[in-house]
């Protein structure tokens, strides 16, 4: 597990396995995050399974799949409505933490400086400069 923190509170990691939860509860995880479809992964990494684990272990579980073609409002409103709801640190998945961190960006956009934002997600290898442009829509519909 490679956890990524993008802000205090939300980290995000690329694929995790069952056994990997009782980490994230060790470490305080309340809220765990799903964006990645059942579709692309074998039936032991698919959303059920890990729910599972993390509702055994008293972490909340969220599945909100989408591949980046496929991301909408609702994605973006589903994620940020768990972020804001959880009463400790989330923890989001996908294949390699990019999806999980673009849905939190849109969500973030007008309370998280584009800046920060886009320095953030290219410290982890994940190129946000092409999103500026609706980073920036997305931040004066917020604030609009």
């Amino acid at each position: 597990m490679d956890l990524r923190p993008i802000i205090d509170g939300y980290s995000v990691t690329p694929q995790i396995e069952p056994s990997d939860v009782k980490a994230l509860a060790e470490m305080g995880v309340k809220t765990l995050i799903c964006n990645r479809p059942d579709i692309e992964n074998p039936p032991a990494f698919q959303a059920a399974q890990i729910q599972a684990e993390a509702e055994a272990l008293g972490i909340a579980f969220v599945f909100n799949p989408f591949q980046g073609h496929t991301m909408t409002q609702d994605h973006v409103d589903e994620q940020a409505d768990a972020i804001a709801a959880s009463d400790g640190p989330v923890v989001a998945y996908c294949a390699s933490g990019n999806r999980s961190t673009v849905v939190w960006a849109f969500g973030a956009a007008g309370q998280v400086p584009i800046d920060e934002i886009i320095a953030t997600a290219n410290s982890y290898g994940y190129q946000f400069d092409a999103l500026r442009p609706a980073l920036e829509a997305a931040a004066a519909r917020a604030t609009g």
